[in-house]
Formats: C-alpha cells, structure tokens, sequence
C-alpha cells in the first residue's frame, strides 16, 4: 500500500489544495492531510475549525483521513508509517523552496517528495492571499475547499 502525508497550516485549506489531494489519490491507496501546529504562527483559522472543514470536504472519501501535528514533517511522516511527503508547487519560487524540503527530510528521514504542478486555474490562490481577502472582510468562499 503507498501512502503519503500532505503536510501544511492549511490556513485555510483552498480549492488548490483540495485538487492536489483528489490528483494525488491516483498515485496513493491513502494520503493523511497534515495539519501542522506552529505555536510562533499565528493562524487566523482556528485549528479545530480547520480540521473539520477539510474532513468535510473528504467525508466521501475513505482514502483520506486528516490530523494534526506539531514538530518536524518528517516525524510525523513516520509516525504515520509514510512512504512519501506530498506537496504542491504553484511558482518557481515554491519549487526552490519545496526542493530544498525535500532534500532535508530525505536526509534526516529518508523519505521521498513527491510535486504536484498546480493546475494553472489555481497557481494565483493562496492561503496568503485567501487570509488576507478574509481579514478585509471580503467573501472567500470561492476559494474554500468544501
């Protein structure tokens, strides 16, 4: 059975994010989004609301299972037994950072990454921009996986 994570903060998690999982599920029996608690971050979404808004999204999906997590991705990659991290890249400049990642948790956990190239209809959302657009009281969700 090939299994993967799909770590993030997910604050909050898109319509991008939701298309990556769904893609990914061609490639894995079973993929467990991560969510990850940063005690130095201050989310705008509550983890508990996060949490269950993207369980609800999969809830027909059986596949797909999410929890969080606090400390390094590659822990919880084992914790949760693993063989790969999964990510989405949307620009360059993700994919330097993500390569970078990937490099790191190969070499302290020998665990693979595997990028997913974000469909062009959603490379320009971001939780970045999505928080912001919230924070301006302005509707997201077009924008919210659901």
């Amino acid at each position: 059975m090939r299994t993967a994570i799909f770590p993030g903060s997910f604050d909050p998690f898109t319509i991008g994010h939701a298309d990556i999982v769904r893609r990914a599920l061609t490639l894995f029996d079973h993929i467990t989004i991560g969510i990850g608690i940063n005690a130095e971050k201050r989310p705008v979404f509550d983890v508990e609301e996060r949490l269950q808004s993207i369980a609800a999204a999969f809830g027909d999906e059986p596949r797909v299972s999410v929890k969080t997590y606090t400390g390094l991705t590659v822990d919880f990659a084992r914790e949760e037994q693993a063989e790969f991290i999964l990510r989405g890249v949307r620009c360059v400049a993700d994919f330097e950072y993500e390569r970078n990642m990937a490099e790191a948790n190969k070499q302290l956990g020998g665990i693979e990454t595997i990028l997913l190239y974000t469909r062009p209809e959603y490379a320009h959302i971001s939780s970045t921009l999505v928080r912001d657009l919230y924070q301006h009281g302005r509707d997201i969700s077009q924008y919210i996986a659901r």
